[in-house]
Order: C-alpha cells, then structure tokens, then sequence
C-alpha cells in the first residue's frame, strides 16, 4: 500500500506545482479530480480538462509524473448519473465518457464515480433505473480497459433534504447493485468514514468484497456528542469530517484488515476537514498532518 490525495482539495494549484509539492511532501500518488470546468459541485474541481486532453498533452502529464516518482490512483468524477433532469443526466453521462477517455489516454486503471439517485423514484426503482445506465457506462469502461468505481459516500441531502442521494452507501446496496451489473470491471472506492457515521461496519465489510474494493479512500470523522444529544441523529452537524487520526474511524484495525485480504493498492487522503481548509497553506497542513499519522500504518 501507498499514500496519496485527491486533488480537488487545492483546485486551482496547476499539477505542475503540486506533483514535486506531493512528492516532496512523501506521497506516491494523487487521485485527479476531473470535474467539468464549470460545476456547481461543492468538493470538485479539475486539474485535467479532459475534454481537450490530447495524446500529447497526456504524454506531458505522465512524463511530470514518472520524473516525481508519482503514479495517478484514479481520475475522479463524481456526479449523480440517475439526474431527474433528463437533459443534465446526458451531459454527465457524456462527461464521465470523456473522464473515460482521458484515462485510457493517460494509462490510469480506474475512474470514480457515484451512482446517484432520482428523488422522484423509490430505493427499489432507482436500483431498476441505474442497472441499463451502468451496465452501458460497464461497456464502456471495458472498451478503454479501465475499471469503474463507485464511492459509498450517501451525500445525504443532495437531491432532497434528509435522503441519501447515492445508492451505494450500504453493504447491502452494495451488493444489490454487483448482482445488477456482475461485472469485474465494477468496484468501490471505499470510504471507512461514511460508514462510520452511518453505523456500518467498515472493518467486517473488507473481507466479502475485498474483489471489489479498486482504491480507498482516506477521511476521518469526529462525532459531537453534545450535538447528538441535542438534534438526534436525523439533526445536522452532530459529525464532521477530518483528517485522519482526528477522528474516530480505527485506522489500524481498518488497514489491517485492508492488507489481510490483499488489498496493496493506494490509500488516498480526500481532504473536507473544516480545520485546514480555506488556503493552499491550511490544506497542505492538513495533508501533512494524515500523511505523518497514516504513515504509522502504511508503509
């Protein structure tokens, strides 16, 4: 196993800058947000304009890499591919085709992506609609000889206040939607501090998918007892993410099991702890901060 982050945590650092900053700093990889130019996202951002990459520049992006000792984990695209509005589902739909394209180009194993969910149509109904979408974007996929993944954050509130808004937040839907699309080229990106929260067991979970699992992701979470006390668990910020080790997620018994069950793939810190962000400053602060207390485990 290996460290790395996602880019989106510093949007506007050109990779130019940040892959001998990462490098410098001790990481081996950076997961590259790949978000359209213009997004309304929170928690996006591009450092590759997939839709003007050419066979040139991607050599460029490689060469940067290769020099700095890097590797890029993944290309990160997560957007809600079961839109309500018919129109905005074909532009992302489209886009994750380019974010396709990009890593075929670049070399890259895989791409993330989320589910996501109409608000319009029941959990049942939404598995029904997701299947034909991904058993395309699965095609796809093995057309460029890339893997597709999924992040099992639930981006609760996203669509309508109070629902998740991405099917694959659960174990069980996890499963539900392997056995829709049972493809070896579909996976997660596995995510301990949303499980965590939700009262999954991040831990127990690693050994029935760990064919699944193509990269993990790094984020802690902090409860707040004195909030939970106050708004119950249907209430807001009675958790919050941070930088691993200053949370509550057990990041040696996770990686452990990670490593029993052969996982040897990137730990990647996705960087939304309120703490150390607002600067470019505040964020590498952050990420050293998970890098030296990841280090502990990772080796």
């Amino acid at each position: 196993m290996y460290l790395g982050f996602l880019t989106v945590c510093m949007p506007k650092m050109p990779l130019e800058e940040m892959v001998p900053w990462a490098a410098q700093a001790g990481f081996k990889g950076l997961e590259i947000g790949c978000w359209p130019q213009q997004s309304d996202r929170d928690y996006k951002g591009s450092s590759i304009d997939v839709t003007k990459l050419t066979a040139k520049d991607a050599k460029t992006i490689r060469d940067l890499f290769d020099a700095n000792g890097m590797t890029i984990t993944s290309l990160a695209y997560y957007d809600n591919n079961l839109h309500p509005d018919k129109k905005a589902r074909k532009s992302i739909h489209a886009h994750l085709n380019k974010v396709m394209d990009a890593a075929a180009l670049l070399g890259v194993e895989s791409v993330g992506t989320f589910v996501g969910r109409d608000p319009s149509l029941d959990l049942d109904d939404c598995f029904k609609a997701a299947a034909p979408i991904f058993k395309e974007h699965l095609k796809y996929a093995k057309k460029k000889k890339i893997k597709l993944m999924i992040e099992n954050c639930p981006m609760v509130g996203w669509q309508r206040e109070g629902l998740p808004g991405n099917l694959m937040y659960s174990p069980e839907n996890w499963e539900k939607m392997f056995k829709l699309c049972p493809d070896d080229h579909f996976g997660l990106n596995l995510d301990p501090s949303h499980m965590y929260w939700l009262g999954c067991d991040y831990v127990g979970c690693i050994p029935e998918f760990k064919e699944r699992i193509f990269h993990v992701h790094a984020k802690d979470t902090e409860f707040m007892e004195e909030n939970w006390s106050q708004v119950s668990i249907y209430g807001r910020k009675w958790w919050r993410y941070r930088m691993p080790g200053l949370g509550d997620v057990d990041w040696k018994q996770f990686i452990s099991a990670l490593q029993e069950n052969g996982y040897s793939g990137v730990v990647s810190i996705e960087h939304e702890d309120p703490i150390y962000e607002g600067t470019n400053e505040k964020v590498k602060k952050g990420l050293l901060l998970g890098q030296r207390f990841l280090s502990g485990f990772v080796i």
